[in-house]
C-alpha cells in the first residue's frame, strides 16, 4: 500500500504548535507519510510551500492541496 504524502507548515508560534499536536493525532500514518516543516527554523523551504499554495501557516498540504487551519501568520510575514 502506498501512502500519500502530507506536509505540515508552521512557523512556531503557539497557534501553530498547537495545531501541530492536532495534525499529528488526526491524520493516518498508514495512509499519508507526514513531514512537520517549521518555516522559521528552514527559510529555503517557503518557496516550496508557496508554489503548493500555502498563504498562511500554520497549513496542512495534504496531497498536494493546501488546508489553512487557522491564521497564525501569512506566508510574507516569514520571509
Amino acid at each position: 500500500m502506498n501512502r500519500s504524502r502530507a506536509v505540515f507548515y508552521h512557523a512556531g508560534c503557539p497557534v501553530c504548535v498547537e495545531a501541530e499536536q492536532k495534525v499529528a493525532q488526526a491524520v493516518d500514518p498508514l495512509k499519508y507519510d507526514v513531514e512537520i516543516v517549521h518555516l522559521g527554523k528552514a527559510k529555503s523551504r517557503i518557496a516550496e510551500a508557496e508554489a503548493s499554495g500555502v498563504k498562511s501557516v500554520p497549513a496542512l498540504v495534504l496531497d498536494g492541496v493546501p488546508f489553512h487551519i487557522n491564521f497564525g501568520a501569512g506566508i510574507e510575514a516569514l520571509k
